[in-house]
């Protein structure tokens, strides 16, 4: 059961942050102006993934034409600008201050860049429900077990307290690496059926851990 979790990571886009319409409406932007074809939503969370420089090959950007330098700024930047067009799932303000209410401490560990993080968790009023805000120091979104790593170290707990909540394969594979359990959640960044590959419980929403049909990872 989540209740016997003493610390609870949350990932933040996709998992808190309802911004995956935003997503994709933004990489066919950089799609379109180099006469790519766009994608949908689905095929975007069929692809997507992280480092998200592997998903912009799926997406049929050629480097050798198109840098991901190049492209990940383009993103970044009207990512940046239109970021306040999305809101939080709907539920996630009810679950954070439920735990907190319950005793848990709880972080955010983003492959967002640090102090857009922390900017951005601010705006929303939620900086005091979490004890660690843990972003990637650069905005290409490579990865962050190494920073899940020394966040473990930071909270001191033991195995089977901690619960990584996220909405992608990389969440199940930073948990591995770092020795927390994990649940997944299918209304952000990645399809059910990619994430049900990974034999952990997976959500439909946020709005399941309210109403209590999770039992925690399987």
């Amino acid at each position: 059961m989540i209740e016997n979790y003493k610390h609870i990571i949350w990932d933040w886009n996709g998992t808190l942050f309802d911004d995956t319409a935003l997503c994709v409406d933004i990489i066919n932007g950089v799609l379109a102006r180099r006469k790519l074809a766009p994608l949908t939503v689905e095929k975007y969370k069929d692809i997507f993934t992280i480092p998200v420089k592997d998903y912009y090959k799926k997406a049929g950007f050629d480097f050798n034409v198109y840098p991901f330098s190049e492209l990940g700024r383009e993103w970044i930047d009207e990512y940046e600008i239109r970021k306040l067009e999305c809101g939080l799932h709907k539920g996630a303000l009810t679950v954070i201050s439920g735990f907190a209410g319950n005793g848990k401490e709880q972080s955010i560990l983003s492959a967002y860049s640090h102090q857009s993080l922390v900017d951005i968790v601010r705006y929303f009023k939620l900086d005091l429900f979490f004890a660690h805000l843990v972003g990637l120091d650069n905005i290409y979104a490579e990865g962050k077990v190494d920073l899940g790593r020394k966040l473990m170290k930071q909270l001191g707990n033991g195995k089977g307290e901690v619960l990584l909540i996220g909405d992608t394969v990389h969440d199940y594979e930073v948990a591995n690496e770092i020795g927390a359990d994990c649940l997944l959640i299918s209304n952000g960044h990645q399809s059910k059926e990619k994430l049900s590959e990974c034999g952990v419980t997976v959500l439909d929403s946020i709005i399941d851990l309210i109403d209590g049909k999770s039992t925690g990872p399987e």
